[in-house]
């Protein structure tokens, strides 16, 4: 059989393993930051209604622009924008991947600040841009004074910030996204994959795209809307990054099926998002049970909590899949991270800690 080695395959991604997380059959699975709630009858009618109408069409390609989808995720967003601020994709993910695309590439930089989201380097090196390994405080936050000389020390083409945070869960400052801004010789893209489940009082930073036509902010269905399956990211920013990133998107990357199941969840997002609040309550017990039992914790605004275990992160991580609860371990020395899913699911996992 032909080894992976065997194949002409580029240099710079000979001895990289794919991003990924374990997908073992366990009790309870907290280790994805998936929405633990199954979406509801309702909207499982109106989604199965929706793609029922389109399946007799599926000899026609797709709307290539998605004109209708990105005018419903404008109206969901607010802030004044319309489908010509909106660009959707497969994923947030597929949309950074465009956004590298179209802004960095071969002879380009991309900076972001570990920890932070795993998947933002892979993007740059399967895109062909040197990746900028920045950094954070201790605490994990990211103040604007360290952001601008970090920004100002490599020049980057595209600049990564996160808000809130994976895998800490720490939320930004709308004055360190203008004060990158404000030195970024190229783009800077803020991932909100989690700003549904902010802390009150937490901005968007949605509210720094007017003025700004450097910024984007990307989102994505996954997480507050329980989409992860139907694959389903967005971007807002100036209409000019919209038709840049139209020069580099697969023609009619995005299903008919696609769009009419997110379409159909956008306009049950009242159902969706009632979710919300239940898992930020969890996230607050976690946060609160386990400082309690003194142990470290980090600020979190998403639908994760990154906790600090003292020792060995593997250990531990192996003793709780041992007690059926499965989390991450994201690679963060002496650190691991747990989802914030049902009830039942942190009693699960709070019992297992304290069994340990």
């Amino acid at each position: 059989m032909t080894h992976l080695d065997d194949l002409p395959l580029r240099a710079d991604l000979r001895g990289l393993t794919p991003y990924g997380a374990p997908q073992l059959d366990v009790p309870v699975r907290l280790n994805t930051n998936e929405n633990s709630y199954s979406v509801p009858d309702d909207v499982v009618e109106a989604i199965g209604k929706a793609l029922q109408d389109e399946l007799r069409d599926l000899n026609r390609y797709p709307d290539r622009d998605a004109v209708a989808l990105r005018s419903d995720l404008a109206a969901y967003l607010g802030h004044g924008l319309t489908a010509a601020n909106v660009w959707a994709a497969n994923g947030s993910n597929e949309i950074q991947q465009q956004l590298l695309q179209a802004f960095a590439g071969p002879g380009r930089t991309a900076l972001g600040f570990t920890p932070a989201y795993s998947m933002h380097p892979l993007l740059a090196v399967g895109t062909g841009t040197a990746w900028v390994d920045g950094h954070r405080g201790a605490d994990f936050t990211l103040i604007a004074a360290d952001a601008v000389a970090q920004v100002r020390a490599h020049a980057p083409d595209l600049v990564f910030l996160c808000s809130p945070n994976n895998p800490t869960g720490t939320a930004l400052p709308p004055d360190v996204v203008t004060a990158v801004l404000g030195v970024a010789p190229g783009m800077v893209v803020v991932d909100e994959a989690y700003a549904e489940f902010a802390r009150p009082g937490t901005p968007s930073a949605l509210t720094v795209l007017p003025g700004h036509p450097r910024l984007v902010v990307t989102r994505t269905m996954s997480k507050a809307f329980g989409f992860a399956g139907g694959r389903l990211g967005y971007l807002a920013a100036d209409p000019a990054v919209v038709d840049a990133v139209q020069l580099v998107r697969l023609p009619y990357h995005l299903s008919a099926l696609t769009q009419a199941a997110a379409r159909a969840a956008v306009a049950h997002r009242d159902s969706l998002l009632v979710t919300v609040e239940a898992i930020k309550r969890e996230r607050d017990r976690i946060v609160d049970t386990l400082r309690a039992r003194g142990v470290t914790v980090a600020d979190s605004d998403a639908n994760f909590v990154l906790f600090e275990v003292g020792g060995d992160q593997k250990a531990v991580w192996r003793a709780l899949l041992d007690r059926g609860v499965l989390i991450r371990d994201v690679g963060l020395p002496g650190w691991l991270r747990v989802t914030a899913g049902t009830t039942a699911e942190t009693d699960a996992f709070l019992a297992a800690m304290e069994d340990l």
